[in-house]
């Protein structure tokens, strides 16, 4: 969603984003079905509608959908349409999305999320461009550019049964698998200047007095788990909640839940009493010989969460003989996230 009257850009110079872009120049003018994998948050629809408007569709529809908000029982009938008296309720004739995209583009969203039923009825359209209205014997036919998107590792669903490999081989044609945006440490700064100058307008401010120095050093030491989703999240709220319109941002809030009053994580079949006892005992407050010292305060935090971190790390590989592969699955962590901790923590010589 855009915060207020500014819609998402795509914005970045980084190399792994310009690939990227580059990559989607390449292939939207083809008439081929497209899957664009990536964490949540890195831009996947953003990169389905660059992939449209650059095509020989682009003054056609882009329908989007997204599979994980539409229950089973509907998304036949969201897909393909419905003919009037289909079943109880359908009174009259339902247009489905590849009939409304039709010469047009349909995005999918979160494709894994589809029943074999819908999978084997999209592999039909991919191969033959037909289908029918649920309730209807009419066959339809339709010219429209597959555009999918997941965030969850497909080949690995098939080889588990759980998504229908000959859909997977006609949608892999070719795939754009978005960085995300730890990878990008040149775009966390471009991207967040975008968004605090964005929410600034919305709230009818003259103009964004910047991000102070440590401001700007969180957000570039920060992992963004939840990528640029969360990147936007987190600038309009530090923006939002600052008071001193002419002085720089101070306070990043990362957290939106942080308080001294945050809710307790509920214990299935134990008292408040018992919880309360159970805390006096735990090992931080009575520390046995084999317990790590507590630390001593005041302390630089984000210096010692980067000396665990790196601490980690070394020993995760040295255990396992420098091996990246065998090491971030130890930690766990994916390989190109382990590549990212290297990169951050200037330890690829170490490897």
């Amino acid at each position: 969603m855009a915060s207020g009257q500014h819609a998402d850009r795509l914005l970045g110079e980084s190399p792994a984003f310009m690939e990227i872009l580059e990559r989607v120049s390449q292939m939207a003018p083809l008439n081929k079905p497209v899957l664009i994998v990536g964490e949540r948050g890195t831009g996947k629809e953003l990169i389905a509608a660059r992939l449209h408007f650059l095509s020989s569709r682009w003054d056609q529809e882009f329908i989007k959908m997204n599979c994980a908000a539409i229950s089973e029982t509907l998304m036949e009938t969201e897909l393909f349409g419905h003919d009037a008296g289909a079943f109880t309720g359908a009174q009259k004739l339902h247009r489905g999305r590849f009939e409304r995209a039709d010469k047009g583009s349909l995005f999918l969203d979160e494709l894994a999320m589809t029943s074999p039923l819908v999978q084997e009825k999209l592999l039909r359209v991919i191969e033959y461009g037909e289908y029918e209205r649920v309730g209807g014997s009419k066959t339809l036919v339709t010219d429209v550019r597959l555009i999918a998107a997941t965030n969850d590792d497909l080949p690995d669903l098939a080889r588990q049964g759980k998504f229908r490999e000959d859909l997977l081989d006609r949608l892999a044609f070719d795939v754009i698998t978005l960085p995300p945006l730890r990878t990008r440490p040149e775009d966390i700064l471009i991207l967040a200047e975008h968004f605090a100058v964005n929410m600034a307008t919305d709230l009818g401010r003259e103009y964004f007095p910047g991000f102070s120095a440590d401001a700007r050093r969180l957000l570039q030491a920060h992992l963004w788990p939840g990528n640029i989703r969360e990147l936007k999240n987190v600038v309009e709220r530090s923006v939002y909640r600052s008071q001193d319109l002419d002085a720089a941002i101070e306070v990043i809030s990362l957290d939106p839940f942080d308080s001294p009053y945050r809710l307790k994580p509920r214990v299935s079949g134990t008292s408040a009493a018992a919880l309360t006892a159970l805390s006096d005992n735990t090992p931080s407050n009575n520390p046995g010989p084999d317990s790590p010292a507590r630390p001593e305060f005041p302390m630089d935090f984000r210096q010692a969460v980067q000396d665990y971190e790196v601490g980690l790390i070394k020993t995760a590989l040295a255990t396992h003989q420098f091996n990246q592969k065998k090491t971030a699955d130890a930690l766990g962590v994916t390989y190109h996230q382990l590549r990212g901790y290297l990169k951050k923590y200037d330890l690829f010589e170490q490897s």
